[in-house]
């Protein structure tokens, strides 16, 4: 039958293009069908695509840290019976997509088998890969086979296998990340990983020798500013984040609360039997207060849709969470949140954000959010004007809580103060109700009998 190219998909929401972050086979080897051949990296999530075939690797047609557009052959996978396979040891170079789309003398599927979990196709349109990432288990990898032939034999599976250009330096794909963030070729960074591979303290020795000298050492001009490309979550960030200043007319709100009775509150909570072995934060009682507060004050959980004029108002909360993580600022939401016990919105956030932290977020849990919570207190700031994530009508910003003199029974004493702030949308929140919805959420943090009455 020969060879088969394999066209990058879809992978959600109609995204156009992505970055191929590293590969996990090379030409020779061979593969099973679903085993995991690349990790790439579109504006919302990272992603490991699964071959749609079984067979030997022909050739490699985009070389790791490309950015491929949806379509372009990326690999060509062979049924091992009557084409040329190149030896291991003399990788394919790199054809550009444009030539891999013209001269590809076998035949080319986008439709891969159904077992796949690829969506089904009609002729002539690209397959999306959908939900694709992590699911259930929150750490470490999952799905990837072991690669087999001499790219499996040169490293194990934990590390990255070397590219379709031998000379390319070893590292794992978080290592790249970081180089490319620091404006550093791997290349110029001594190895010292038990394979041969670059690692994250190889790099930040180097930063520190070369790019971050001390303060009385000469500065090389090469080395006075690093130049980042935007791509990936950043340039989805800066998008949606320019989009939505510019679409939705912000309001935002202050007020500072009183939250000593909400910490002792807290304090009892960790004491509990019935919640051993959950964290819980203050961050979970501000969610639990928000959710409340939305119940009462609806307009908050709505969205403006455009097409219709129309406002669309949410009757269950997504309940987003922004993440400054190793790939940007992300959004995961923890799903219809407002049917939550107490114990499980903790034991969701915990998991939200431990994922995000990992850049293991997938394109699911960022779909989809109602209305969002930003933590700037964990920063040790005191307030913030936040942006809207776009489609949402309001965003709650929760700063630090400190110890400060405060007026409480007639008297001045220490008590635990925060300052709240929130954004809305003015077209779907009127000025009463973005107050009201405010007002709720600092009488509950004030005194968390509130919590149970207003809820």
């Amino acid at each position: 039958m020969g060879a088969r190219s394999f066209l990058l998909p879809d992978l959600g929401e109609g995204l156009t293009e992505a970055e191929l972050i590293s590969w996990s086979v090379g030409p020779g080897d061979t593969v099973e069908l679903n085993q995991v051949i690349a990790e790439v990296e579109t504006a919302k999530a990272s992603v490991e695509l699964p071959s749609p075939y079984a067979g030997t690797v022909v050739a490699l047609h985009v070389e790791a840290g490309s950015t491929v557009e949806v379509g372009t052959p990326i690999i060509d996978i062979g049924d091992g019976q009557d084409e040329a396979v190149p030896d291991a040891a003399e990788p394919t170079a790199a054809v550009p997509p444009a030539e891999a789309a013209d001269e590809a003398p076998t035949e080319v599927s986008t439709a891969p088998p159904a077992t796949n979990g690829h969506e089904a196709t009609g002729e002539g349109r690209v397959p999306v890969l959908v939900g694709y990432g992590v699911t259930g288990e929150t750490a470490g990898r999952r799905g990837r086979r072991p690669a087999t032939g001499s790219m499996a034999d040169a490293a194990p599976s934990e590390h990255p296998a070397p590219s379709a250009d031998s000379s390319r330096p070893l590292a794992a794909p978080p290592v790249r990340f970081l180089a490319r963030q620091e404006g550093i070729d791997l290349a110029d960074v001594p190895p010292t990983g038990p394979h041969g591979e670059v690692t994250r303290e190889d790099v930040t020795a180097y930063l520190d020798r070369n790019v971050h000298p001390a303060d009385s050492a000469p500065l090389d001009a090469s080395a006075r500013e690093t130049r980042t490309p935007i791509k990936g979550v950043r340039k989805h960030t800066a998008d949606a984040m320019v989009r939505s200043a510019f679409t939705a007319p912000h309001v935002t709100e202050f007020v500072t609360v009183d939250v000593t009775p909400t910490m002792e509150l807290l304090d009892r909570l960790r004491e509990s039997r019935h919640l051993a072995g959950v964290r819980i934060t203050p961050l979970v009682l501000v969610a639990k207060a928000v959710l409340a507060a939305v119940r009462r004050n609806p307009s908050l959980n709505s969205a403006w849709d455009e097409e219709t004029r129309e406002i669309v108002t949410k009757h269950y909360v997504n309940l987003g969470i922004a993440a400054a993580t190793p790939r940007g600022l992300m959004v995961p939401n923890v799903k219809d949140a407002d049917r939550m016990s107490l114990r499980d919105l903790a034991v969701a956030l915990a998991d939200l954000t431990a994922v995000a932290k990992e850049g293991k977020t997938g394109p699911r849990d960022l779909e989809d959010g109602t209305i969002t919570i930003t933590n700037v207190g964990v920063f040790g700031v005191d307030a913030g004007t936040p942006i809207l994530n776009p489609g949402e009508a309001a965003i709650l910003c929760m700063g630090a809580i400190r110890r400060q003199p405060w007026e409480f029974e007639g008297e001045i004493a220490l008590r635990q103060v925060t300052t709240l702030a929130v954004s809305f949308d003015h077209r779907l929140v009127d000025g009463e109700q973005g107050s009201r919805f405010l007002a709720d959420v600092a009488a509950m943090l004030s005194d968390p009998v509130a919590l149970v009455a207003l809820g």
